[in-house]
This record gives C-alpha cells, structure tokens and sequence, in this order.
C-alpha cells in the first residue's frame, strides 16, 4: 500500500516524502490527528517506503519500489524490520499472560516490543520501524521509558507515535519529535467510499457526516450496518424517542440506549476480536452519544441558515420541531452535556448513570415539551 491510496492528507504525505528526498528523515515522529483520518495507514506506507531497498518517485511523491526483497516481505506481512505496538500485546509480555488488555499502553509493552528491540541491527532492510498505536494511552511510566530512546536514538530507527489527544503526551516526549499533523477528510470522499462499500446513499450520507470526518470510524460504521448491527434504523428511533421526551420518560431512553449500545457491542466484538471488549463498550456507547450530539448540532445549525446539510437530513421534520423548542445557545449547552458524558465514558463510570444523567438534562431543556 503506497501514499496513493490515502484520502485528504497531501500535507502530511508532502512534509514526509520532502524530507526523504533531502535525506532528512527524524528518527520519531507523532502522527496527530482525528481517529480514522489515515494516520495508520499513512503510518504503513512510510513504513513500507523507509524500508524498501530500492525507492522510487511518483511526481513529487516517493514509493517503495514493490519489486525488492523488502517489499516482497513487506506485502507478505512478514516484514522483519517492522514493529507494530499496541496495548493489546500485553498478553504476550512475560508477565502479562491471561491478562486482559489495559486502558493505558503498559510500560512492559513498550519495554519488550520497542526498547528491547530497537537497539538490535535490521535484519532486511537498512533500519527499523516502530508504529505505536494510541499513543494517546501512554502513560507516565511508558513515556518516561521511551525518552532514552527519543534521546539518543540508533542511527537504525524510526518511531512513529499515532496520537488523537496531543495535549495528553508530556512535553518532553513531543519536544523529541517531529509532530506531523492529519485533518479531517472530506465528507463527501468518505460517503462515496462508503458507498462503495455497499451501503445505499441515504445511509452513506448520514455515516459521512456522523463521522466528522473520520474515515475509518464511518468505515466501521458500514461494517457494522452490513453485519446486522442495524445502526441507522436504531438512530432512526433515537430521533423520534428524543424530540417529544419527558421527564417521566427519561429512565426508560436510558434503558433502551444502553440496550442499543449492548447490541452494538455484540456484533462489533464479533468482527474486530483483537480489540479488548471495554475498548468496544466504549466506543458503541461514545456512538450513541454521537447520534445525539448530532441531532442536538442539527437543531444548533438551523435556525442559522447554514449552506452545509444536516446530518439528520433524512429526517428533517424532526430537526425542525426540535429547533421548534430549543434555541441555539441551549443546543450548545447541551452538546456541552454530551461530551462531559464522553469524558465519563472514557473514565469507566456507571453507564446507567451516565444516560439517565444526560438525558435529564436534555430533557429539562426547551426541546422538550411539558410534563
């Protein structure tokens, strides 16, 4: 997989290949970004180029070559000089066996998947990779751990840090390396992609926009959607159940999204089996709460006459009587609401609480009508 096949992000793909050409490569870097923008993928094919014996140029662009013992190994996906890292191989550390995967990247992970590793001479090509996924979830002892590396590197080595929350990496891990920065990708690329997938256009649309961007969550998304996960007719629902909610009838919405997210969770364990489950609850309920921060920026944005689309477009009567009894300012507050429970969700705090919180909350606002 080369730099060809990544959407939207030529200024990264641009700074990389410039500084290869000058023979100017960092010996870390942080990918930083949105999740599902292409920092994995982009990841890979500097991967795949750094190694490759014999590199080429596309334009303004470098590839690896595709011909060379590298690469033959490469597209075996049995690259010796390359060294994905992620927090699920605890498992595998000599201490971590029958362990479940953590929330935070262990120190043990990095100790004997990069450090111990990255000091040893390349066995194909001329240096080493090291791609460290949620880099976000390095604590302090593993980041700590890391800055020998980051400060006297081998000559043979190459450390990409994939991060979504800069702000949570110390100082000095960022001052020791090259940040590289990934935007968003275009809607309207991701709701054709998804299309491609086999999704119909009512649906592709929603999940390009739901997805702020991110191609691989939408990805995800379709994937579920096609296995059954039913994510479009339960958004569907949500919608209409949220509008006209009372008080009264708050408890109940949280049962019946907590049900949803279950739903969600069982299927998507199913299809991604080497992410931990308490990685997948909380991305199925951060979804849910995504769908209602969705409708909520809908009833935000259409009073204001904005060009862009809804992302309920599909249901815009609902949007309407919504905006009907919620201003913008109070829309505002209430996203504000939604993303305070993500912050919950993410510390592990009682789901239930959660849901009945927020949509106290929501319905104790304007939007909806009296007891």
């Amino acid at each position: 997989m080369g730099f060809t096949e990544i959407f939207c992000q030529d200024r990264a793909i641009a700074s990389l290949c410039r500084a290869f050409g000058m023979g100017r490569t960092a010996h870390a870097y942080i990918f930083a970004g949105p999740e599902g923008v292409g920092k994995f993928k982009t990841a890979a094919a500097w991967a795949d180029l750094l190694l490759c014996l014999d590199p080429v140029t596309q334009g303004d662009r470098f590839e690896a070559c595709g011909l060379c013992a590298s690469c033959r190994a490469w597209e075996g996906q049995a690259h010796p000089d390359f060294f994905p890292v992620y927090k699920e191989l605890r498992e595998f550390t000599k201490d971590g066996k029958g362990k479940a995967a953590p929330v935070d990247m262990p120190v043990d992970v990095i100790r004997e998947f990069l450090i111990a590793k990255v000091s040893t001479r390349p066995t194909l090509s001329h240096r080493k990779v090291f791609v460290v996924s949620e880099a976000e979830k390095l604590n302090t002892a593993s980041q700590n751990a890391l800055l020998k590396i980051l400060e006297e590197p081998p000559s043979t080595c190459c450390i990409v840090l994939l991060c979504t929350r800069l702000e949570r990496l110390l100082p000095t891990t960022k001052s020791r390396t090259q940040i590289i920065r990934f935007g968003p990708v275009d809607q309207t690329r991701i709701a054709a992609h998804l299309q491609g997938l086999g999704l119909d256009a009512t649906k592709a649309q929603y999940f390009a926009c739901l997805s702020q961007g991110s191609l691989g969550t939408a990805c995800h998304w379709a994937e579920l959607e096609q296995a059954g996960a039913n994510l479009y007719g339960f958004k569907v629902k949500l919608v209409t159940q949220l509008v006209p909610l009372k008080l009264a009838e708050c408890l109940g919405l949280a049962e019946a999204l907590l049900a949803g997210a279950k739903s969600i969770l069982e299927t998507w364990t199913g299809l991604d089996a080497a992410t931990s489950k308490t990685d997948l609850n909380r991305r199925a309920l951060k979804t849910v709460v995504s769908m209602v921060v969705a409708l909520l920026t809908d009833v935000m944005k259409q009073p204001l006459g904005l060009s862009e689309p809804l992302i309920n477009a599909d249901q815009a009567d609902w949007v309407g009587k919504a905006a009907a009894r919620l201003g913008p300012q109070e829309a505002a507050d209430k996203i504000a609401e939604c993303f305070e429970a993500v912050r919950w969700i993410e510390a592990g705090v009682n789901e239930r609480l959660i849901f009945e919180r927020l949509l106290l909350r929501i319905a104790g606002s304007g939007i909806m009508p009296g007891l």
